[in-house]
């Protein structure tokens, strides 16, 4: 019997409160308004992202359903939907893509942000409900749960043949570090790369230099149980900065000869960051914020780190236009051009959500997916 234009009941992960488990409720999940989608989720990664909003240290109106990496089916479409249909294989966009916008409109940018407020749909108003109470969205995608309802903006349509317990990394983690070694950083063939943070997104971004062409990719961590799947997937050596006495920045300098090419901070520490852009080359070195920094916290910086010719970026989803790049990223994937499956370190069914979140804490996983 269809759901089309009823209300469905299912289970979601409820945040009611900040440094609180996950609680496993029926919620109740509206019909789609117009240009609006509701999709029945098959699997969703833990991102870094979504403890943040857990510890405080990223605010999002609560209660809340997390989940921004994510992957389904579309189960009903609202009124002048036209980018998809019931049935396509799709994958929800923390970063949606309008096309009208003057950030969507440039050839570099991504970040299109419509004006909405923070945990609602763009009408204002919510398509969850759980207890009577009305549950805030977060990241346009909400994928900790069964059913989920995204504007059109935020959503494509991916090869029906995708693996969704697979791809579904392509809606966050992996394009975040991909795309900052590919897109925003432009690794260059024979350059030499320090990547600080070797987790999920770390990695990816070694994927990535790997695929530019670098010649050596130095992975810095303190945890060294993550050396042997970063030499797996491309790096060339890997160094934990407490076995040194002296500052990690000045043991790349020496190593690379001068300073690194490209550096990249996939941690999300305000004093990584600072060795990361200190690491590089004075004259050409080109460092990349990809880790999400503590909210309310300013780094201070000497200004002659730039001046001498050093460049400083940053970028969100690796700098893709979402709408446009997933479904390439998803077809590169379906072809062999990366891997995937080295990422991938836990699968758990959706229930224990509390679990993999503590492993993503205590550092024994890479990326963990949940299935439905």
């Amino acid at each position: 019997m269809s759901t089309a234009g009823k209300v469905i009941k299912c289970k979601a992960a409820v945040l009611w409160e900040q440094k609180k488990p996950f609680s496993i409720e029926e919620v109740e999940v509206a019909a789609p308004k117009a240009y609006e989608v509701r999709i029945k989720m098959v699997a969703t990664g833990i991102c870094r992202s979504d403890d943040h909003v857990v510890t405080g240290h990223l605010f999002t109106p609560l209660p809340v359903i997390l989940g921004h990496e994510g992957a389904g089916i579309v189960e009903s479409i609202g009124e002048g939907v036209t980018a998809v249909k019931p049935g396509d294989k799709v994958i929800p966009l923390f970063i949606p893509q309008c096309g009208k916008c003057t950030i969507c409109k440039h050839p570099e940018a991504n970040l299109c942000s419509p004006k909405v407020h923070p945990g609602t749909m763009q009408d204002g108003t919510t398509r969850f409900t759980c207890r009577g109470k009305p549950i805030h969205h977060f990241a346009s995608t909400s994928t900790f749960s069964e059913y989920t309802v995204v504007d059109e903006i935020s959503i494509v349509k991916i090869d029906a043949a995708a693996p969704l317990e697979k791809v579904c990394l392509i809606g966050c983690g992996f394009p975040t570090g991909y795309g900052s070694a590919v897109k925003v950083a432009k690794v260059t063939p024979g350059s030499t790369c320090a990547v600080f943070g070797l987790g999920g997104v770390g990695l990816s971004v070694i994927i990535g230099c790997k695929a530019a062409g670098a010649a050596r990719i130095i992975g810095v961590d303190i945890n060294k149980g993550k050396f042997a799947k970063a030499k797996e997937l491309g790096a060339t050596e890997c160094i934990n900065p407490e076995d040194f006495q002296k500052p990690i920045h000045e043991v790349l300098m020496e190593m690379s000869g001068g300073g690194v090419d490209f550096s990249f901070e996939v941690i999300g520490r305000l004093d990584t960051m600072a060795e990361a852009l200190s690491c590089c080359h004075e004259a050409y070195g080109v460092s990349v914020i990809v880790g999400v920094p503590p909210v309310s916290q300013n780094l201070s910086v000497d200004p002659m780190l730039l001046l001498t010719g050093r460049t400083w970026k940053g970028a969100l989803f690796g700098g893709f236009k979402s709408k446009d790049s997933v479904p390439k990223l998803v077809a590169d994937f379906m072809a062999n051009k990366f891997p995937l499956d080295p990422l991938i370190t836990h699968v758990l069914r959706f229930e224990k959500i509390n679990e993999g979140f503590d492993l993503l804490r205590s550092g024994k996983s890479i990326r963990t997916v949940l299935t439905f």
